[in-house]
């Protein structure tokens, strides 16, 4: 527990020590006071907010925690007033109060200044054991505004200890750095001869850049020297050769900079922020115009359509890539135009004018392309989300296309008349499930597939299964591109493992039959539920796959829309004669159910209603959402 400086003044007055002389007129008389006309504490200090968190139960003190957070937020003056409250709840017993407490103050962190005995408090903390804890903090202290250079001293000191304490943290320090040095540039640069170990006239030695602490010292002051020009002429020659190299390496954390005499490093952050808000404009505006060229693509012919299609996709696939607030939406539009493509290809001319035998290889192509467009669905509907009932339907409706296409393929390929029966049944009753589920956006289908399906639909339902077959087959290849409404916010989720990093080369060293853990760490970004969606996923070489549900207890929620997993993943595998790489990585998984269509129309290749497959089952699947990581493993036969 950290005492606060009322509590080191009070116990030095309370001491009753001679004066030591060392400070003038230390032991001096203080002038008389009248006892009336003092008052010790703010008025109303001593109200429902200090009850509250003195209160003995914990529930209670949240609550009080809780309620200065809500007042400070809409009040600064208040906010600097209950300041030390919030600190001292640092020193609670109870960990949630504590984590609380910190919340709170990063909540209210832009109306406050830390002084140098609070953020001394502050940083005891970080010696805590509880993960969560420490992460709050640091998360508190990327956007803490401090008074003087000794509090960046003070709060480099006590993260360096802790970066030394808890290797684990690594990724948190630096980031936390990161944003310290960027909030106080004018602060960090008179600590930059000490911080980087210069001298005027003497080379001192170059420092290791393996060592994560130099590393931390580094992203402080590089992000320092963006808002601080006159930093860089304090830099020694291998501070600018460690400057390439991490902004190479590490290039969230270091900025670009303007280095005197050396070639100007561009990147796509300094484009943007050049352009500001107005880059993002002209990026919807370019989204947009995207989407209505796709529009005119029923005036070409296939060569040049698909051409068109796959221009579009490539110019889609940079613009997420440069604009980051559009990445979804653009990713987004190019997987749906990824499916018009697929099965633009699928439904060529030579593929339909052949007899079967004549054409097997494209017959296996567009089977493939059908079952891709299925997966590429799933993926539309799933992965996005704030997707609106509009794109819902239109996605729905490629679907629809998909099938409709696999039944004609199944058709081609000569099944027995009972399976085919059964098929063309089960797709009449998904119309029927998609006319229900989707009634309100009818009107915006004009002309489309489906729409052309519903006006067939009395013919359908008496027609025999090998006409369906040719109807579906002609009202497909006759259906034009449904154009895909511009969506106004859509995210896509992701997710990034962040240990294992995968990079190194020393194998996980385990006895054959028995278990090795390890330890996962990664971020989700526009994840819903993730307790019950996402899952882990182990490849090992020789092809077998475990997937691993974590525990609800290993997520966490730093902030909105954004998760985090900690977890344990174990591995066991039998004895190998060397070090091999399993993958490991992210999948969301999902469940697609449709309501159980109406009896109503009866069949007329049945007999009875009861004779009806039922309605499409649930159809469960998992997504990869992130980035393989592949870890270095190797089973030792047991010994005997």
């Amino acid at each position: 527990r950290k005492r606060t400086a009322h509590e080191r003044a009070k116990e030095l007055f309370a001491s009753g020590e001679f004066s030591s002389g060392r400070k003038w007129a230390d032991d001096a008389p203080k002038e008389k006071l009248d006892t009336n006309t003092v008052n010790l504490i703010a008025s109303g200090a001593c109200g429902a907010f200090v009850h509250g968190l003195e209160d003995e139960m914990f529930e209670v003190r949240i609550a009080a925690v809780e309620a200065l957070c809500q007042l400070a937020r809409s009040s600064p003056s208040f906010a600097e007033k209950c300041l030390d409250f919030l600190v001292d709840m640092f020193n609670d017993e109870i960990e949630e109060v504590r984590l609380q407490s910190i919340h709170v103050l990063r909540e209210i962190s832009t109306h406050i200044t830390l002084r140098e005995d609070q953020l001394d408090t502050v940083l005891a903390v970080l010696e805590d054991s509880s993960r969560d804890i420490r992460e709050a903090l640091h998360e508190l202290l990327c956007y803490t505004n401090v008074s003087t250079k000794e509090c960046i001293q003070l709060a480099l000191l006590e993260l360096l200890k802790n970066l030394n304490k808890y290797p684990t943290d690594r990724n948190s320090v630096w980031k936390c750095l990161t944003f310290l040095g960027s909030r106080h540039p004018t602060l960090v640069l008179p600590l930059v001869p000490e911080l980087l170990s210069t001298h005027p006239y003497f080379d001192t030695p170059e420092p290791d850049m393996d060592d994560p602490a130099y590393i931390a010292v580094l992203v402080l002051v590089f992000n320092a020297a963006k808002s601080c020009p006159t930093m860089p002429a304090l830099f020694s020659d291998h501070t600018f050769r460690h400057y390439a190299y991490l902004r190479d390496s590490l290039s969230h954390l270091v900025p670009p900079l303007r280095l005197p005499g050396r070639k100007q490093v561009y990147s796509l952050d300094s484009v943007d922020s050049g352009c500001g808000s107005g880059s993002v404009e002209s990026a919807k505006l370019f989204l947009q115009q995207s989407l209505n060229r796709i529009s005119t693509i029923q005036n070409l012919e296939t060569t040049g359509a698909q051409d068109l299609l796959n221009f579009t996709i490539r110019d889609l696939q940079r613009l997420g890539e440069l604009q980051t607030e559009l990445a979804g939406a653009a990713d987004f539009c190019a997987t749906y135009l990824r499916c018009q493509l697929l099965l633009m290809k699928a439904l060529q001319e030579k593929l339909w004018n052949m007899a079967v035998p004549l054409c097997l290889k494209q017959n296996v192509t567009a089977t493939a392309a059908a079952q891709q467009i299925l997966e590429e669905t799933y993926k539309l509907e799933f992965l996005y989300s704030s997707l609106e009932s509009r794109q819902v339907a239109t996605i729905h409706h490629v679907r629809l296309q998909a099938k409709a296409l696999q039944l004609i393929l199944t058709a081609r390929s000569g099944p027995g008349l009972d399976l085919l029966i059964s098929i063309c049944e089960k797709f009449l009753q998904e119309i029927e499930c998609f006319q229900r589920m989707f009634l309100t956006e009818l009107p915006h289908l004009q002309d489309s597939f489906v729409d052309k399906l519903l006006e067939l639909m009395p013919r359908l339902l008496s027609c025999k299964p090998v006409e369906l077959v040719k109807i579906l087959q002609t009202t497909l290849r006759q259906s034009g591109l449904l154009q895909l409404r511009l969506p106004e916010q859509i995210n896509r989720a992701t997710a990034t493992i962040i240990e294992p990093t995968g990079e190194s080369d020393n194998p996980l060293r385990f006895t054959s039959g028995l278990v090795v853990a390890l330890d996962i760490d990664a971020t989700l970004e526009h994840v819903q539920d993730p307790q019950d969606k996402v899952k882990v996923q182990v490849l090992y070489p020789d092809g077998q796959s475990h997937v691993i549900h974590p525990k609800p207890a290993d997520f966490r929620k730093p902030g909105p829309n954004r998760h985090r997993l900690i977890t344990q993943v174990y591995l066991s595998h039998t004895a190998w004669t060397e070090p091999s790489q399993v993958e490991v990585r992210l999948l969301l998984a999902y469940s697609s159910s449709s309501s159980s269509p109406s009896s109503a129309n009866k069949s007329g290749w049945s007999d009875s209603i009861d004779s009806l497959p039922p309605a499409e089952a649930a159809v469960e699947g998992t997504i990869p959402f992130s980035k393989p990581v592949k870890v270095y493993i190797m089973p030792k036969p047991a010994r005997r």
